[in-house]
Order: structure tokens, then sequence, then C-alpha cells
């Protein structure tokens, strides 16, 4: 079987073509660097830069393959959660496809691509235990199978990745801001500065970020004479010592709350072995580290997709279009593209036999 992916949630349009033997036949993805002037992604310019490219990261993808269109057997999109601008672009340039080559459609919901995604490049298997960070997400889930999911927690305000971003932007980095914190981390001190760990006696596995952010701001504040942080000027080593002092807290804030989730899950799961970490913050190679330390204290299989899949792609949409066309869940093309899907609300019904299909 091949299915063809189409990602345009936020700021990356992309497709991708995968098969049932794991292989990546096509993948081709667009970062739109327009938002850069303005530190974050516009959803107006976003969805008028997807709709301008779509067209061209399709055939891209195909060439790359060396197959025509009717040569899938399904195509899956995004259909939420994201920016809807965008999610509507992908899901409507699918449904077109599927319409004109009688093809069966499958909504995926953007999150599942991410949390799926080490299934295509790792032997991991059914149930898992999932870290799930990116820049509008944060999450602790089992994945107990192809839209089964169980959250054991989740920010309450700021996820890990939206941290990461506004801290970068107060040290004037530039966007996005995980890659910069990350480089400049590397030649600073990470136990210069003591930052907070929050929500570690709430006793569940909720995170916050947001009191750590600000934590962050009065330290660069305490270095402006007027106390603004407009007219802060930090050195080159104070700077990398607060992006590294500000790293070490969100890794340890999340591996706190994740050993308190991995006995809530071998408890449930005797049976489950893996430990997974996916989306855009998990391209961070100090948290990977972090975290393969963990799984081999706690005796559990550390995975996570390559670096170049954790960010937002074609290929973990066509994967997870691949593991419900598998099972026969497809979706009619009345399906509606979601700005909110929380991974652990039930699927929209999947049209089945019913959906239009080859």
């Amino acid at each position: 079987m091949i299915v063809l992916g189409i990602e345009s949630s936020c700021d990356e349009t992309a497709a991708a073509i995968v098969n049932d033997k794991r292989e990546i036949l096509g993948d081709c993805v667009l970062t739109q660097l327009e938002h850069k002037i303005y530190g974050g992604v516009v959803p107006e310019i976003a969805a008028r830069a997807h709709l301008d490219h779509i067209e061209d990261i399709l055939e891209e993808t195909f060439k790359q393959a060396g197959l025509r269109p009717q040569d899938v057997d399904a195509v899956a999109a995004a259909a939420g959660p994201g920016l809807i601008g965008g999610v509507v672009v992908g899901v409507m340039a699918a449904k077109a496809l599927c319409l004109a080559l009688n093809k069966p459609f499958i909504a995926v919901n953007h999150l599942e691509g991410h949390a799926l995604a080490a299934r295509l490049t790792s032997e991991v298997n059914y149930p898992y235990l999932l870290l799930l960070v990116s820049g509008g997400h944060c999450q602790i889930l089992i994945v107990k199978g192809s839209g089964d999911f169980e959250r054991l927690g989740t920010t309450i305000d700021d996820a890990a990745g939206e941290a990461f971003d506004k801290v970068a932007k107060m040290l004037n980095l530039g966007y996005p801001g995980g890659p910069m914190i990350e480089k400049m981390a590397e030649l600073g001190d990470e136990n210069r500065f003591v930052l907070p760990r929050p929500l570690q006696n709430s006793g569940d596995c909720n995170l916050s970020f947001s009191g750590l952010k600000t934590a962050v701001r009065k330290i660069i504040e305490s270095y402006a004479a007027d106390g603004s942080i407009e007219h802060t000027i930090l050195s080159k080593q104070d700077t990398a010592d607060v992006c590294a002092s500000f790293q070490k807290a969100v890794t340890e804030s999340l591996l706190y709350k994740l050993k308190k989730a991995i006995f809530i899950f071998r408890s449930k799961y005797p049976q489950g072995r893996d430990l997974v970490v996916a989306g855009g913050v998990a391209a961070n190679t100090y948290l990977r580290g972090r975290l393969q330390q963990l799984a081999e204290t706690e005796g559990l299989i550390f995975s996570a997709p390559p670096i170049r899949l954790c960010t937002d792609n074609g290929v973990m949409i066509a994967w997870a279009g691949m593991e419900r066309a598998l099972k026969g869940m497809y979706n009619d093309l009345d399906f509606k593209p979601r700005p909110r899907w929380p991974l652990d609300e039930n699927a929209p019904k999947a049209a089945g036999a019913g959906g239009v299909k080859a």
C-alpha cells in the first residue's frame, strides 16, 4: 500500500509518500521564512503561503517518488489541530485529489502524526509512553493504538516549545528560538542561575512553564540599569548561561513528571517497554540525551524520530495515514478541518466502507 500525506497546519508546507514496507518514497518540505521578521507565525501570511506552494510541493514529492498521483492508494492530510487557514489548504488539496482519482481520504490529527512517527523508523510496539513536546503542545500520553490515546498530563499554560521561543525573543536570539537556545546553551553554565521547577508538588503529571519563563525574564531585567528588558545588554557568556540554565530547568521539569507517568504506565501496562519523545522540541539533543538516561535507569527502550522528522513534515502524516488505512479507517469528504482536536478525544467516526474508495 502507498499513502500520500499532506501537512500544512503551521508554517511548513509539506508532502510525503510512504509505503507499508516503512519506506519513504518522496519527502518535500518548505519552511516559510517570511515569519522571521515578526518573531512568530502570522496565520494569514501562513495560509496564503500554503496556497501558493502546495501545488509545487506535491509535484516535487511525486517526482522524488517516481510515481503518478493515480499510483497512491489513499491520501491523508493533517486536518487539525493548527492554524485553520493553513489546515484548510492541505485538507482541500487532499480532498480534490481523492475526488479526482477516486481514492479514499484520511483525516489525520496532526498530533497523532508526531505521536506515531517513531513507529516508522524504530521498532516501537503498542502500548508505549509518549512525551509530546512542540511549540504549541506539551503532553504525556499512553499510546495504545492509532486513534487510541490516554492522556496522563498536559501543560496548564505555555507549551515547552512556546517557552523556548519566548525566552529566545527576550534574549534577542531570533526565531525559531529552540535551536538558538540549544546552540547558546552549549557554551553556558547550566548551574549558574537557579530557576524554578513548576508543579513538582502537584501530585499529578501536569506541566507548567509560564512561571519559569517569568523567572528568566526577571534575571534578564536585573542586568538593566532601569530594570527594563528593552534596555538590557547581556554579554555573550551571560546569555549562554541563561540559555543553559533555562534548558536544564525545562528538561528536569519534564523528567520529573515523566517519572510519575512511568509509574502509572507500568501499573496499567506491565508489558509496555517503550518511552518515546516526539514533536519539534524532541529535536533538542540535550533533552534526548537526558531522556535516554532516564529510560536506561527505568529499564525502558528509548526511541525518537530522526531529528528531521521531529519538526512538522509530510512523512509523519503519511505514516499516520498508513496506520489508519491498514485498519480501514477512512473519512468522508465532508470532514471538517478542526483548529482544536485533543488527541485523547474520540476521533470523528471514520467512513469505513462508506468513504470514497478506489
